[in-house]
């Protein structure tokens, strides 16, 4: 199965682990909740997936790489206790807690969180020595004679003996007693990943062209080539903080994240061409309504892939919108949510106050996204400006603030007016230069697979994006894509429609 699919997997099986009936008690028991494997290629996100799975439901997660691991620290150091048996005092060998099992209660002290993932990953490369130690962990879910705490629940990963010289191969005992996920790289999985991700828009470009360099792995005279996600976006990071800095991204730098000589050559011969197309066609004017007849027929007569280029570049302009929207929109949801709390008698010192100590207690259990903690600090720099502000005004409270987040409300319309324009015109410039061919339907479908975009289209109308939706989508297909956008209108238990702050 693809990545996706076992993320779902991980966290039905997650939830269903730590379902509990009326008396408290879970609902399968320790003994028959068998440990998760995911076995598949490096690099396609096995261990992203368990902290995604771990924030989105609220649990601990502690990770581990097993081939870091000697028997004595996975079991702990042995010690001799003195104990009576039938009236007889003898002396025991007994086990230090181990290094695992201590970490997993010292996340429990430091969150509050009494559940969470215990994940153990490269689990099929232990050690000679460790190896029954693991079939033990597996089966009894302890380490030496100390056991896991109740409500944690075991996934580990591994890799298949072709990527790892060191790969040992699970007999039946283990495997009869463990929940086997098979992953396997899957590009259309990893784009819609990408989409919501924020991977550069150079790299989805190119891997439009070149689906079949996405994850390639290959034993050369020079040893092992390879390519994976986890190089793609990385590189993605890098490529976005050097344009920043202004910095040059040559085939020296994508060869450190694309260990493939010939499709880092060609991955860096198309960055060059990505920023040439960006330039020629000037695509920040053409979503201002910016082009003339000249660029139109340019482009109608250019090669194919510079074709598909523009589309992406296109699109990948637009994304930045969608996200911007979104975010705005976020930021502005949570900050009415708050300010509602000044109508109600709150002051903006208390409320604060308060949220300060929510921050804290939330990032000590590593409980939000980046983009959630991002969201919340400008949310209270944002409130401190408030305060700060209003000491200047003599107008009551609840009267300042709402003067105070019109501005707010007015950046929130003017990046609605210019996604909708630009979303607008960038149709109109592909309907001028192919019609309804295939680069309009790489356009469309790439809107279908972003969720910035299909937050947005959920509540505003675009004749052209429906129309073109539909003609080129099988009825089935349409359904799932309207399935989504409606799915998307739940989103956010406290979204309104914002005209003031009432």
């Amino acid at each position: 199965m693809d990545i996706k699919r076992a993320k779902k997997e991980m966290k039905d099986s997650l939830e269903a682990y730590l379902a509990k009936d009326a008396y408290g008690d879970y609902k399968i028991p320790a003994i028959r909740q068998r440990p998760i494997l995911l076995m598949g290629p490096p690099g396609i996100g096995k261990t992203q997936i368990m902290e995604q799975v771990a924030k989105e439901c609220r649990v601990n997660l502690v990770s581990y790489t097993i081939t870091h691991h000697t028997r004595q620290s996975a079991v702990g150091l042995p010690f001799i206790r003195e104990r009576v048996y039938a009236g007889k005092t003898c002396s025991v060998t007994d086990y230090t807690m181990s290094e695992i099992l201590a970490s997993v209660y010292e996340k429990i002290e430091q969150t509050g969180k009494a559940e969470g993932i215990l994940f153990i990953d490269e689990i099929n490369c232990v050690s000679e020595t460790l190896a029954p130690t693991m079939l033990q962990f597996l089966q009894c879910k302890t380490f030496g004679n100390q056991k896991l705490p109740e409500g944690w629940v075991i996934a580990a990963a591994g890799n298949p003996p072709e990527y790892n010289k060191s790969v040992r191969e699970f007999d039946v005992v283990t495997l009869d007693r463990v929940k086997w996920i098979e992953v396997e790289e899957n590009y259309p999985a990893w784009k819609e990943y990408a989409h919501q991700a924020g991977i550069h828009p150079a790299i989805l470009a190119y891997l439009e062209l070149r689906k079949n360099y996405f994850y390639v792995v290959e034993t050369t005279v020079d040893g092992k080539a390879f390519v994976t996600a986890r190089g793609w976006e990385d590189l993605s990071q890098l490529l976005f903080v050097y344009e920043d800095l202004g910095k040059k991204v040559d085939v020296q730098v994508i060869r450190q994240y694309l260990q493939h000589e010939k499709i880092a050559k060609d991955f860096a011969a198309y960055l060059e061409l990505y920023a040439k197309y960006k330039k020629d066609y000037g695509l920040e004017k053409v979503l201002e309504g910016g082009y003339g007849k000249e660029t139109i027929e340019k482009l109608k007569y250019a090669p194919f892939d510079e074709r598909l280029s523009i589309v992406n570049l296109l699109y990948g302009k637009m994304e930045e919108w969608f996200r911007r929207y979104k975010e705005q929109m976020d930021y502005v949801t949570e900050l009415h949510k708050e300010l509602r709390r000044c109508k109600e008698g709150s002051s903006l010192c208390q409320i604060l106050e308060e949220r300060e100590q929510w921050l804290k207690k939330q990032t000590r259990e590593e409980a939000l996204f980046p983009e959630e903690r991002h969201l919340h600090r400008r949310v209270q720099d944002r409130l401190e400006d408030m305060q700060r502000m209003k000491s200047g005004s003599d107008l009551p409270e609840p009267d300042s603030v709402k003067a105070f987040f019109q501005k707010d409300l007015l950046q929130l319309e003017k990046i609605e007016e210019t996604v909708q324009r630009s979303l607008d015109t960038a149709f109109d410039f592909l309907e001028e230069a192919f019609g309804d061919s295939q680069e309009m339907v790489v356009f469309v479908t790439s809107l279908n697979s972003g969720s910035y975009s299909l937050y947005y289209l959920k509540d505003h109308l675009c004749e052209k994006y429906f129309l073109y939706n539909k003609k080129f989508l099988t009825e089935e297909q349409h359904q799932t894509i309207m399935e989504e956008i409606k799915d998307l209108e739940g989103e956010k238990e406290d979204e309104f429609t914002i005209h003031t702050l009432s």
